[in-house]
């Protein structure tokens, strides 16, 4: 399950980026959708997903490179909430386009770097890209996984990711490799999609919506207990939105489920969060 959902994830993150590119450079979305398969509201692409839309402000976006900004497909901003210091090094698990990378990289300046580390290929073109449009020095791109970040122990002063943990198979494992790049007294700041209770099976189910953000998604208390558990102190999630239940009916349709008897038992319970936790100090 945990490769055929990798895969998945691959594919339809790869198709999202060049979609998004090709209408950011002026592409029709009808030839945009051709070209990689990819229909307007797929894959949180195309500005309509509720989870992903609306997480930078104006002046924030102008700033960046536009491809930066519209491979974007996170749920949060987490570099807004992350309290980022000058010379730190800072992690982007699944980072995408790049755009919290190269947000950091301005934050912990000249003498601090930012990592960003994604599996697709696709992903790492667009992001490279961006940071040597945007003429960032400062940062570097690495190919891999999640599960097994290609770094060595001790290594970044901050974590941060952005709606990318709740993909993976095996959040067990992620969290221990995080605790393990975390230098001593570092910091886990990510933003993420989590469920407050139970959510219908027919969600649970759908692979689409997995790949889309929500079916994968921790329950609040599950994801604060997976971080005790990696070793992390002061584990805590603090909801940014809580999507209503047209947002909800958004995003089931979208993955084709009917959501006549679904959305009212999903209301309130499906939210993006900044997760916060420390690894304890030597």
């Amino acid at each position: 399950m945990h490769d055929d959902l990798k895969e998945q994830v691959r594919q339809k993150y790869g198709q999202a980026v060049q979609r998004a590119v090709a209408s950011a450079s002026g592409l029709p979305l009808a030839d945009a959708a051709d070209a990689d398969g990819c229909t307007p509201s797929c894959c949180g692409a195309g500005g309509t997903d509720p989870i992903t839309r609306d997480l930078y402000d104006d002046a924030t976006a102008a700033t960046l490179p536009q491809n930066a900004v519209a491979a974007s497909l996170g749920c949060g901003n987490p570099t807004a909430l992350a309290e980022l210091a000058e010379g730190e090094v800072v992690l982007d698990l699944g980072s995408g386009g790049g755009i919290d990378v190269l947000l950091s990289a301005r934050r912990v300046g000249p003498t601090g770097k930012a990592h960003g580390l994604d599996m697709t290929d696709a992903m790492l073109a667009v992001a490279r890209n961006n940071a040597a449009e945007a003429g960032a020095t400062n940062v570097e791109f690495l190919k891999g996984e999640i599960e097994q970040i290609p770094l060595p122990d001790d290594h970044v002063d901050v974590i941060i990711s952005n709606c990318v943990i709740n993909l993976s198979g095996d959040k067990r494992q992620v969290l221990r490799e995080a605790f393990r790049v975390l230098k001593p007294g570092g910091r886990f700041a990510v933003s993420d999609v989590v469920v407050r209770g139970e959510i219908p099976d027919e969600v649970r189910r759908s692979l689409e919506l997995w790949v889309g953000c929500v079916a994968g998604a921790l329950d609040e208390q599950e994801f604060l207990d997976l971080l005790t558990e990696s070793g992390f102190e002061q584990p805590s999630i603090e909801p940014t939105r809580i999507y209503d239940p047209e947002e909800a009916r958004t995003v089931l349709e979208s993955a084709g489920i009917d959501p006549t008897d679904v959305v009212e038992r999903v209301e309130g319970r499906i939210l993006a969060a900044f997760v916060r936790a420390r690894k304890p100090s030597a």
